[in-house]
């Protein structure tokens, strides 16, 4: 399972795209890569989530690990 962040709902239509069709290609690329990496089948589930200015702050940034 894996959540895609974004800071607000415009942001979140155009990662899910029509009909989810952008959404749909994101997955499929990532499970054909952790297929790969792992060497076995994986199911795959994707979320959006809106996390509002989940960018300015820390305990955000420090949650997603983009800093320590």
């Amino acid at each position: 399972m894996a959540v895609i962040y974004v800071e607000r709902d415009s942001q979140k239509g155009i990662i899910i795209g029509r009909q989810g069709t952008r959404l749909k290609k994101v997955g499929t690329e990532a499970r054909k890569d952790l297929e790969k990496f792992f060497d076995k089948s994986i199911y795959l589930e994707l979320f959006v989530k809106v996390e509002p200015n989940w960018r300015n702050r820390d305990n955000k940034l420090r949650a997603f690990g983009y800093i320590e």
